[in-house]
């Protein structure tokens, strides 16, 4: 699959024009209490895709109960995919399908419904400032955070020597620091969220939900580096397509991982 440069600049366009309803702050009562009292039930999305095939992949959606992290609620489907992957659209691609797994599950168990979500990938730090966590927070009105395991590259930001040495200087699960664009502008934060692992998340904000709000929570919802409602979307998704295809499968990302990504198996625990 290809993306004409029309249809690249259709996207621009409804990028442009979505990001203009994007929430920068936070918007529930929850969000401003230290403990987050009043907040009982956080989501995590994720599309794993089988190597070879970018038309099908599994979409999944669960809810967890907060602060325990159990799992009350999961939707996994086979899903057809009918936009390529373009570097910096990828919502076109993964997010209609997360969109119709929100609304299943507003229709279906409405009393389950996330009063936040996580999703893999970036919000705020983006090339155009409107990432697949404001797109999906956009769409479906809820408060979105964009948690990535990889900087992406915008606004003058690298993974330069300098960027090194401040992610070694993050020693314990919490500890960040901001990400800074040449415009003066904070896209983001890194964070150390898992004591045994050195490799940190680079958390941004997706839609109806402070910078500070969404890296103390995606802290408080991990058990290992990747937060919890995002890891067990991703394990489910894994598991759904190799029960579908009766095999043991290799599951490839939604975009192509960097070379400094390690196996997405391994993310998981580390």
């Amino acid at each position: 699959m290809a993306a004409s440069p029309a249809r690249q600049r259709r996207w621009k366009r409804e990028q442009a024009r979505l990001k203009d309803s994007v929430v920068e702050e936070d918007t529930e009562e929850w969000q401003k209490d230290p403990h987050f009292s009043g907040l009982h039930r956080v989501g995590g999305v994720d599309l794993s895709y089988i190597k070879g095939d970018e038309s099908r992949a599994c979409a999944s959606l669960v809810v967890l109960s907060f602060p325990a992290l159990e799992v009350l609620y999961q939707d996994c489907r086979m899903v057809t995919i009918t936009a390529p992957y373009v570097a910096g659209f990828l919502a076109f691609r993964e997010v209609p399908v997360l969109v119709e797994a929100v609304q299943r599950l507003q229709q279906e168990e409405p009393q389950l419904q996330p009063q936040v979500l996580l999703v893999d990938g970036n919000g705020l730090l983006h090339p155009r400032g409107f990432g697949t966590a404001c797109h999906l927070g956009v769409l479906t009105d809820l408060p979105c955070i964009g948690v990535a395991k990889n900087l992406l590259h915008v606004d003058g930001l690298v993974r330069d020597e300098l960027h090194k040495e401040q992610v070694r200087s993050l020693q314990r699960s919490g500890e960040t620091f901001p990400l800074t664009g040449t415009s003066g502008k904070v896209l983001g934060m890194v964070l150390r969220s898992y004591n045994n692992s050195s490799k940190p998340l680079y958390v941004s904000v997706g839609h109806r939900v402070s910078l500070a709000t969404a890296v103390r929570l995606v802290t408080a919802c991990c058990r290992f580096r990747i937060p919890e409602p995002i890891r067990q979307a991703d394990i489910r998704s894994r598991e759904y397509l190799r029960k579908q295809l009766c095999a043991p499968l290799e599951v490839l990302e939604a975009a192509p991982a960097s070379p400094e990504s390690s196996k997405k198996e391994a993310e998981l625990e580390d």
